[in-house]
């Protein structure tokens, strides 16, 4: 425990009153944050850390039932009053959400999220207002802030969005500051970036730091204690050094050893090429005015050749908006292209939308999030078995024979077949993402961020279960991330694309062991 901590958790213990039943999240969790000091709560999803981080200050709703101590700056919290709770939220305690998207109102401009809380806690307006979110928003970060004042949530990229969370979180001077999985979504070098304000931040303002993540290489790099959450429990807590360094519980050395390792099996000698690019190019028209002229492009994609053999894997890295995601959707004609598309050596531009149709079978995608690309009115079942109907694939034999056999492979049990997604952990959901795509037996997979947003163990198990699938069926995989660590465990060739170019180009071994590119090097250096 810290000496004289600015926050104190002392035996708290949360449950939920859900359908009559009370099940329990939190159990006896005790831990304090200094000033000035960062302490990191980590742990797999269902460990207990937001609901430990959100009991800070009330936060859990009325379903929630809380007992033990919480206090900040000596003042107990648990049982406060809501006038109390009012004046320390976003004042003295505030806090950063993982996805900014969905804390941002889309509908406000910046200038107005931010003075919305100057307004609320310091009775700021106008003037006065507008100087000190000039005044935030330079000390976060955001370049040209002053042209920024005016643009809404998604004219701003991911790590601008988190950059305006932060300062909305500063804007009142907390003393504590808590980060719920404020890097997960970002790039390497944004997240680099968000690790180092944060820190700054932190010395600069003299605040205490919460910091909740699943991710040990992201604590490695912040953090001056850890506390180990494991089923509502603290298991092992400490400072970071020794933690990292001599681990004393096994769900800790568990933790510290879940990272993606290995490579994927060898491409065989004759194995056919399956799709080829010739120059492709995506861009966008700008248009203007009445007439709606074209009066620029965006550059999506530049001019890029690339080809992946059958069982080979084509990791695809870069930052937001690099043009990644772009170019996969181009190759699978979901977007309007120019360029050679060749797939099992046919032009696809000679294609039409009906010939199309009958290839989607061969060429899959999974999405980043699979609850948002699964519909939760539909079963795992109706879910996996939607593709056969449509392709008219194996009619005979029945579809939930097929689906459970799908869902053996994916390591799925299919007596859970009748259950809907959210009755599903996050790796479970992955799981049933990539059965929807396997099922039909395609050539290609996109895989499109497909592991960011899981825990590190169950990222070991995605990757090792995707390897396992490409060998036993040859899979072609166009591998698309911004974790390096899993790009490198999945890929045979990986290409690194900046702003719609690949800048450089080769085997995995070659280019992370000797990158010829500066931004390649800076791409790694931020990983470690």
């Amino acid at each position: 425990m810290t000496e004289n901590p600015i926050l104190q958790v002392k035996d708290l213990r949360v449950s939920f009153r859900q359908d009559g039943a009370i099940s329990q999240a939190v159990k006896g969790v005790s831990f304090s944050v200094g000033r000035g000091e960062t302490v990191a709560l980590v742990g797999e999803s269902g460990s207990g850390k937001s609901v430990s981080a959100l009991s800070t200050v009330s936060l859990l709703g009325d379903s929630a039932i809380v007992s033990g101590s919480v206090t900040y700056d000596g003042v107990e919290m648990v049982g406060a009053s809501e006038k109390h709770l009012m004046q320390v939220r976003g004042n003295d305690i505030s806090f950063i959400f993982q996805e900014p998207m969905t804390s941002l109102n889309p509908l406000h401009t910046i200038e107005k999220q931010l003075e919305e809380s100057l307004a609320l806690h310091q009775g700021l307006q106008g003037a006065p207002a507008r100087a000190r979110i000039l005044e935030l928003m330079q000390k976060v970060g955001i370049r040209d802030a002053e042209s920024r004042l005016g643009a809404y949530p998604h004219e701003l990229s991911g790590g601008q969005r988190q950059r305006v969370m932060i300062a909305m979180a500063l804007a009142n001077k907390p003393e504590v500051l808590i980060a719920d999985e404020p890097t997960t979504a970002l790039d390497v070098t944004i997240q680099a970036q968000i690790l180092e304000l944060l820190a700054e931040l932190k010395k600069s303002e003299g605040m205490g730091l919460l910091f909740i993540t699943h991710d040990l290489n992201v604590v490695r790099r912040i953090a001056d204690r850890v506390c180990v959450m494991k089923g509502g429990e603290i298991v092992e807590e400490g400072p970071a050094n020794e933690v990292f360094d001599n681990p004393q519980h096994a769900y800790t050395r568990k933790l510290l050893a879940a990272e993606p390792s290995g490579q994927p099996a060898p491409v065989s000698s004759d194995a056919a090429e399956l799709i080829e690019t010739r120059d492709l190019k995506v861009w966008f028209p700008i248009k203007k005015g009445l007439l709606k002229r074209t009066v620029g492009h965006v550059k999506a994609v530049n001019p890029c050749s690339i080809s992946v053999r059958a069982g080979e894997t084509l990791g695809i890295v870069g930052e937001s908006g690099s043009g990644k995601t772009t170019m996969a959707l181009a190759i699978m004609r979901l977007i309007a292209s120019e360029g050679a598309v060749r797939f099992c050596g046919d032009d696809l531009r000679q294609w039409s939308t009906r010939d199309l149709r009958s290839l989607r079978k061969d060429m899959q995608i999974v999405f980043q999030d699979p609850f948002g690309s699964l519909s939760p009115r539909m079963t795992c079942a109706q879910i996996i078995a939607e593709g056969l109907a449509i392709h008219k694939v194996d009619q005979h034999r029945a579809p939930r024979d097929l689906v459970a056999e799908v869902m053996v492979e994916v390591g799925l049990d299919p007596a859970t077949m009748d259950r809907y997604p959210h009755e599903f952990s996050g790796g479970q959901r992955q799981r049933i993402a990539i059965a929807r795509a396997m099922v039909l037996r395609p050539k290609l997979v996109v895989l499109d961020e497909p592991t960011s947003a899981l825990d590190m163990t169950v990222q070991v198990q995605i990757v090792e279960l995707l390897r396992d699938l490409q060998t036993r069926y040859g899979l072609a995989y166009l591998f698309i991330s911004h974790d390096l660590n899993v790009v490198r465990a999945m890929s045979h060739q990986v290409v690194v694309m900046k702003q719609g170019d690949i800048v450089e180009a080769g085997t995995a071994d070659a280019l992370f062991e000797n990158p010829q590119q500066g931004y390649t090097r800076q791409l790694l250096a931020a990983t470690r």
